[in-house]
């Protein structure tokens, strides 16, 4: 995918989150059923994924070098990142320290769902006017799953995590 089409993405799947978490009355939408986050700490996940992004793709190029270096092979495509990802989470990864959402919390969805807009709209922001195509194949992230990925595997990463916790959402809140 170029930037362009990363970015759609990005919006897209976000957008099909939100829409659905939208679904849910506001006891629904705080609810737990077994061990599962309920819709409103799936959404905080999200939120708390996104926003050191925003920041990230905001730095200058030299201190991301400096933080996590450079690439040294090429990007993965997005459905080979996805299959990595998928395997990391079939041997029984699960979300660890900032990224676990608290079971209470006094936040709106309507508060939640402005802030992750904001830091999305950051991240499309950045990657359009500050990155490269290249440059998105050069620098590195760490992720706390996957390791260091490109700044475009962790562009991929994050569209496909928005949809990934809308399925999630749909599996155990959405049953007909």
């Amino acid at each position: 995918m170029n930037k362009k089409e990363i970015i759609q993405a990005l919006k897209t799947n976000h957008h099909n989150f939100f829409i659905m978490i939208g679904k849910f009355s506001e006891e629904d939408f705080r609810k737990h059923i077994e061990d599962k986050w309920s819709p409103q700490q799936n959404l905080v996940h999200i939120v708390r994924s996104i926003q050191p992004l925003a920041y990230a793709y905001n730095l200058p190029k030299w201190l991301i070098k400096l933080i996590a270096g450079r690439s040294n092979r090429p990007s993965k495509s997005y459905e080979e990142l996805v299959a990595k990802y998928k395997n990391k989470l079939s041997s029984g990864y699960k979300a660890m320290g900032r990224f676990i959402p608290p079971k209470k919390l006094d936040t709106s969805r309507k508060k939640l769902i402005k802030g992750c807009k904001k830091h999305l709209a950051s991240i499309n922001n950045a990657v359009e006017n500050k990155w490269s195509e290249e440059q998105l194949d050069t620098y590195i992230f760490p992720h706390p799953l996957l390791g260091k990925i490109t700044a475009r595997e962790m562009l991929y990463f994050t569209a496909y995590h928005a949809q990934h916790h809308q399925e999630i959402v749909e599996k155990y809140y959405l049953r007909n």
